[in-house]
């Protein structure tokens, strides 16, 4: 499955950092995320975009993981060449990870 069969994302920027976050659907979904959607996960998913460390931050109370990927936006919005390549157009590629629920 996509990690968008479970949850959604929200995206903010601030010069060349990129916010993230994936909020599950269902709070019961949370683990599923919290086990599958790792920094290192996503550092992979976005090489070649992020050039920097990528951190995560659990919110179990709110059944939503937090990533902040430093070094994402070509020197930031607007001083980048990239057409959109904003943190909304990355939180949609973030929903495209895949989830293998075939390991649980």
């Amino acid at each position: 499955m996509k990690v968008r069969d479970i949850a959604h994302a929200r995206a903010g920027d601030k010069g060349d950092v990129s916010n993230l976050s994936l909020i599950a659907y269902r709070i019961d979904d949370f683990a599923l995320l919290e086990r599958h959607v790792t920094a290192e996960r996503v550092q992979a998913h976005f090489a070649g975009i992020v050039h920097g460390g990528v951190q995560r931050y659990s919110l179990p109370g709110l059944g939503a993981l937090n990533f902040v990927m430093h070094g994402a936006l070509g020197g930031g919005v607007t001083r980048s060449l990239a057409l959109d390549a904003h943190g909304k157009s990355l939180s949609s590629a973030l929903l495209d990870i895949d989830i293998d629920i075939d390991l649980d």
